[in-house]
């Protein structure tokens, strides 16, 4: 009897296996922060790039400081990418900000006694049967950088340079996932917020897809994730996937780059890749690889980041490419602050459309993978100019960031068992 028991049992928990591993598998679409902006493309890129200066200050100053910064951007309009999904039982729908740059899940509720305003109505915890607090002993409070406890419950605190702020309390709810299969997940750690500081233009809160243990990703145990970025001024939406849908097809004939994640101990949870050099035109310009090295103190290295649009090098680095540009392109310079576009680096058109400019290449080589770009992911044109989509990082804090500017187009795939980055082409409007 009690053999059969056990092969029942054994037969229920195979039937279950599948479902489990399936519940992974989940597409998402990505809603770009200015898709419903109706902005000219000059306009989008001013914004895009005031949120990526702020951005970087957020996450090469997290660098800098890795004890005392905190992990969750709440600057004003700071992020690039929206998640719709849904919190609680019975759902409430919200957007909430995709950040690769930080880990943990929050969204304002109520009671609130300072929130910024949001598209979507706050959460309210007394309404859904699933909603629970965590305890201060819980794995996911311990995993918090401040953190108090009142009423046995696990209070956060992250406290920003700029002032700007959030706390609350660490809990636990089902979310619902997925753009066209819905996937309940239930007993997902995120921050309960209800003091708040800062703004988040069109978001109700933040999704942290870092490397720590607060993450969904880490949270939800997927091996890997990717997305694919359409261009910044479509207002298709992008796709973001977890689990097997994320591979990349090695079927076809599109070659496949792959490099590995660099882990830096004192911020574990920021995705580093091994910058070995720049290449404009033919010429593989004199960077030395110490310029994006990752050094000891925890600072300088070179993230990939979803959030920052203007890819920022720092400036040994950006002198170097500046200079190569000018010197390659035969055009006159121009000043791109008369359009409204604070970019370093822009050139004058000619007058006829019929002229063909000849831009250079522009090829990241990584270790054991090189990123060559097409010319509409570095320089954008309109209005009769023409203008790099970098920028000098010249803060005494070294680093440098690969903004998602640069990624459109791009499969990119963040393979977290096995510590790599792929990419390959892709329309990703197609997917």
């Amino acid at each position: 009897m009690q053999n059969v028991k056990l092969t029942q049992m054994l037969l229920l928990i195979a039937l279950l296996l599948p479902t489990i591993s399936a519940s992974l598998d989940i597409r998402m679409d990505l809603t770009h922060v200015d898709a419903a902006g109706n902005f000219t493309k000059f306009e989008l890129v001013q914004r895009m790039a005031l949120r990526s200066k702020a951005r970087a200050t957020r996450l090469l100053s997290t660098a800098s400081d890795p004890i005392s910064a905190a992990d969750v951007p709440v600057f004003r309009g700071e992020g690039e990418y929206l998640i719709d999904l849904t919190i609680g039982t019975p759902p409430l729908p919200f957007s909430a900000i995709l950040d690769t740059g930080s880990d943990l899940i929050w969204t304002q509720c109520k009671p609130c006694n300072q929130c910024f305003s949001q598209p979507t109505p706050l959460f309210d915890p007394s309404n859904s049967s699933s909603f629970s607090t965590l305890s201060c002993g819980s794995s996911l409070c311990k995993s918090l950088t401040n953190s108090d406890c009142q009423q046995q419950e696990c209070v956060y605190y992250y406290l920003y340079g700029d002032k700007s702020s959030t706390s609350g309390v660490l809990s636990s709810e089902t979310f619902t996932l997925g753009s066209q299969n819905k996937v309940a997940v239930p007993n997902l750690g995120f921050g309960c917020g209800v003091f708040q500081q800062g703004d988040f233009s069109n978001a109700s809160g933040l999704v942290g897809f870092g490397r720590g243990p607060l993450s969904l990703v880490s949270q939800l145990g997927v091996t890997q994730f990717s997305y694919c970025f359409t261009s910044f001024n479509e207002t298709i939406s992008s796709t973001l996937l977890f689990g097997s849908p994320a591979d990349l097809n090695s079927s076809t004939n599109i070659q496949i780059q792959t490099t590995s994640f660099i882990k830096n101990p004192l911020i574990p949870s920021f995705y580093y890749l091994s910058l070995n050099g720049i290449t404009v035109g033919n010429t593989l310009l004199p960077i030395p690889k110490s310029a994006f090295a990752l050094k000891q103190n925890g600072t300088g290295g070179f993230i990939i980041d979803s959030g920052t649009s203007v890819t920022q090098l720092n400036s040994d680095a950006y002198k170097v490419v500046k200079t190569a540009f000018l010197s390659q392109i035969k055009l006159p310079v121009a000043n791109g602050s008369s359009v409204g576009v604070e970019l370093d680096l822009c050139f004058a058109l000619p007058s006829s459309a019929a002229a063909k400019v000849d831009v250079p290449k522009l090829v990241f080589h990584f270790e054991g993978a090189d990123l060559e770009l097409p010319r509409e992911n570095y320089m954008i044109e309109d209005s009769g100019l023409m203008c790099l989509m970098m920028s000098e990082w010249s803060s005494d804090l070294p680093g440098s960031i690969l903004g998602n500017f640069q990624q459109q187009n791009m499969r990119i795939l963040y393979d977290l068992e096995n510590n790599n980055l792929s990419f390959a082409p892709a329309q990703c409007d197609q997917l």
